[in-house]
């Protein structure tokens, strides 16, 4: 009996332990309901930042001939910088418009974080491209910070080559690859105040 007694007093008290442990992190609904109001505020700010950077950049970025894309907390912007064949300096026809893109940044969205991504047609080897679309991807970020005034911790480049999910012209080289030989810039508002 007093061994029975003995398991049941154990059995209760482990009960009550777990009971307790469980309620520890109890979070009141009025707290979730809080947090939850605040989470949606965040995102509608941050999604009406996304569409007024997209919309002043679309009316800015016509003239170009440039695609603004938004995807989910970013905004994309196609064909910033374009490049002959092998080469990885930025043509002064495309200095005024990464000029616009780091004025438009740098006066009302000092916070977002940029990527220059670079590209290359498929003429050399892919190790061979993947170095020359980084080094464009360079060539346009420290344009952006040296030039434009970006701050260095803002602006970051990749390179992926002549990746073929996102060539403009598949395979296209020479003249016909020039869409190919690009730097796309893509602006990043998560985790942006």
């Amino acid at each position: 009996m007093a061994r029975h007694t003995t398991y049941v007093v154990r059995a209760f008290a482990g009960a009550m332990i777990v009971a307790l442990c469980g309620c520890s992190d109890f979070v009141k609904k009025a707290d979730y309901d809080a947090a939850i109001t605040e989470l949606r505020g965040n995102d509608q700010k941050q999604q009406q930042e996304i569409d007024s950077i997209k919309q002043e950049m679309q009316q800015k970025f016509t003239q170009y001939d440039s695609q603004i894309t938004a995807m989910q907390g970013r905004i994309s912007v196609n064909t910033i910088a374009h490049f002959d064949t092998n080469q990885s300096t930025i043509r002064d026809d495309d200095k005024k418009q990464l000029d616009d893109f780091a004025k438009i940044i740098k006066d009302h969205h000092s916070t977002a974080v940029i990527t220059a991504e670079g590209f290359a047609d498929p003429s050399g080897s892919a190790a061979h491209n993947r170095r020359l679309a980084q080094k464009r991807a360079d060539a346009v970020r420290d344009y952006l910070i040296q030039t434009g005034g970006l701050n260095a911790e803002q602006v970051r480049a990749v390179g992926y080559g002549e990746v073929k999910n996102r060539q403009v012209v598949k395979g296209a080289k020479g003249e016909e690859g020039q869409p190919n030989r690009r730097v796309t810039l893509v602006t990043d508002f998560t985790g942006s105040t």
